[in-house]
């Protein structure tokens, strides 16, 4: 019996469950939210123990990585993301998951072959283009500066 891709998607579109969408963006918005709260407890935290600004944030963001990195070879960040969705992707924490989870999953691979070279297969993309982005915004702003 041949299929063809309209009645494929019929057919998917009948036996597929429904996403209950609205649900979903209030679980991501609600779990990405209480991140983002955390990062500024903390920074408020340091900032009220004597230090400045700038060290706050920077104390920040290696907190939020570490914990990140913690929580996802324990299998923790997992499980949060399995129902906080789309919330879990705040920039810093989702990118640190993103590099450890690899890491973990293919360290049976040995240490080189394993752990380092598949540490990048799924951040690796995001920082080439990100790093890239940033250049290219950085040539143009420049540019514009140089033109007024």
């Amino acid at each position: 019996m041949e299929v063809t891709g309209q009645e494929y998607r019929q057919m998917n579109k009948q036996t597929a469950p429904k996403s209950p969408v609205l649900k979903n963006c209030i679980k991501a918005f609600l779990i990405g939210g209480l991140i983002c709260a955390l990062g500024q407890v903390i920074v408020n935290l340091v900032q009220n123990a004597g230090m400045e600004l700038k060290e706050a944030r920077m104390i920040c963001s290696i907190t939020l990585i570490a914990a990140s990195a913690i929580l996802t070879a324990f299998n923790v960040y997992d499980n949060i993301a399995k129902h906080a969705g789309a919330g879990t992707l705040v920039p810093i924490t989702g990118f640190a998951n993103a590099i450890v989870s690899p890491a973990i999953e293919f360290k049976s691979e040995g240490l080189i072959v394993g752990l380092a070279a598949k540490m990048f297969t799924i951040a690796g993309p995001v920082l080439v283009y990100g790093i890239t982005t940033s250049i290219l915004y950085g040539l143009i702003l420049n540019l514009i500066k140089l033109f007024r």
